[in-house]
């Protein structure tokens, strides 16, 4: 298998930006914690300015290295992109806007996908992949 960080320079180099050291950490930092605000990522790398991280979060993103979990307004939460990791869903806290991935069981995942693949080939759309995202309220908050 590929080195991640040998992907990532690869994704990076192809969108005209160079692997900072900046960047290093924060893919390790993600890989390390799942989906996590800025504040999260940050925690304990003062020498890593907020307006930094979010820019190289941005950069990141635009190459298809980090994918950005929208939550409940001010929430947002960074991860790994999927193709990086794992395919998963996410439970999403509407009150606190925590996001927790889950593992979806097999029948319930080509249940998913066969649905999907019914809607796009009904609608003319070009299915690449799903995502399921459950939003409620978690343990801490309900």
């Amino acid at each position: 298998m590929t080195d991640l960080h040998e992907v990532v320079a690869g994704r990076l180099r192809a969108a005209g930006q160079r692997y900072t050291d900046s960047r290093r950490v924060l893919v390790e930092r993600l890989r390390a914690k799942g989906p996590v605000t800025l504040p999260d990522l940050l925690e304990g790398r003062p020498r890593l300015p907020q307006s930094s991280a979010y820019r190289n979060l941005t950069v990141l993103e635009e190459a298809g290295v980090v994918h950005r979990v929208h939550a409940n307004g001010d929430f947002a939460r960074f991860e790994l992109a999927e193709d990086l990791t794992e395919h998963h869903h996410h439970l999403i806290c509407s009150s606190c806007g925590a996001v927790e991935d889950f593992l979806a069981p097999a029948g319930l995942e080509r249940s998913l996908h066969k649905a999907s693949e019914d809607i796009a080939a009904g609608t003319g759309f070009t299915l690449e992949r799903h995502r399921l995202d459950l939003i409620g309220t978690c343990a801490s908050c309900g």
